[in-house]
């Protein structure tokens, strides 16, 4: 079974870029920049868009939650390799 989300680049044609693909239903994949989410995002569906305009900003919110818990850890785990 695949993650709710998952994190993805392309650092050889967008390194400022981050994307944050969604795997459960509604899909789509937010293309944002790497520095702050809510800069220059576009939001790809791979589903129906959905009508709720409430949904769609809890998604996003979602998405951005996840993609702050992803960096956070991402320093944790560094930090502990330093530490070692």
């Amino acid at each position: 079974m695949l993650p709710k989300f998952l994190l993805a680049d392309n650092s050889q044609e967008t390194p400022d870029t981050i994307f944050v693909v969604h795997n459960e239903e509604p899909k789509f994949i937010v293309e944002s920049d790497i520095e702050d989410f809510w800069s220059n995002q576009v939001v790809h569906w791979y589903s129906d868009k959905p009508d709720s305009e409430a949904l769609i900003k809890q998604l996003l919110e979602d998405a951005e939650e996840y993609l702050e818990a992803e960096f956070e850890n991402q320093e944790n785990l560094f930090d502990d390799e330093e530490n070692d």
